[in-house]
């Protein structure tokens, strides 16, 4: 759940709620000025509260995970996000142009399973070996070949660290993507059933029009 979203819901429904609480209680209850301010903002405080309950226990139970799971897996994906701007930092850091469409590709990965895990947090689990590994060892190498890259002077050694840095990150590139392969494996073959069921229709469509010249050509 988008917590800059729910809170921009929350607040539309609570701030009006708050005013027209104040101006029943200042004029029709004949309350003074203090105590409709409290009331209306107490009444506008549990509104707020009230719906944040509502909202996150319908998001749970739309993604059919339990609030200790969205805990435990909120928590980790917020440590992800901190490596993933560290990838994003080191990635950019680097100036060698060779490489400028792999760490691009690399980038766009990691982000994309980072923002389809937080969007619908039970796939988390088809990319748990992505957050608790294969993340991990992506920005540890780029923080290592983004030092030795803007050393100003280089010897053999040097260069062939990082030529060996760049195929393992292109490994490692590989690996990430079928990460995202495994995370939206279930899209895949919900796809591949809904066209199996979409040939079938149709294929008994047209066997109910053209019944003669469908059995001939059998």
């Amino acid at each position: 759940m988008n917590p800059i979203l729910s809170f921009l819901i929350r607040s539309s429904a609570a701030v009006p709620i708050t005013f027209l609480t104040w101006l029943i209680s200042y004029f029709p209850f004949d309350q003074t000025f203090w105590a409709a301010t409290g009331i209306a903002l107490t009444t506008g405080f549990l509104t707020h509260f009230i719906l944040g309950i509502v909202m996150n226990t319908r998001f749970l139970k739309k993604h059919q995970i339990s609030r200790k799971e969205y805990r435990y897996i909120r928590k980790n994906l917020m440590e992800a996000k901190q490596k993933i701007n560290r990838l994003n930092k080191n990635l950019f850091s680097i100036r060698d142009i060779s490489s400028v469409k792999q760490r691009i590709d690399l980038l766009r990965i990691t982000k994309k399973i980072h923002k389809m895990t937080t969007k619908e947090p039970k796939r988390f689990y088809q990319a748990e070996q992505f957050y608790f590994s294969h993340l991990d060892s992506i920005v540890e190498l780029t923080e290592k070949y983004s030092f030795l890259s803007s050393q100003p002077k280089k010897n053999m050694e040097m260069g062939q660290s990082l030529i060996e840095t760049r195929h393992t990150l292109d490994e490692l590139t590989r690996v990430v993507e079928e990460d995202l392969y495994k995370v939206i494996s279930d899209d895949i073959d919900h796809l591949n059933f809904e066209i199996d069921v979409a040939k079938h229709t149709l294929n008994k469509e047209k066997d109910a029009k053209f019944p003669e010249e469908n059995r001939w050509l059998k």
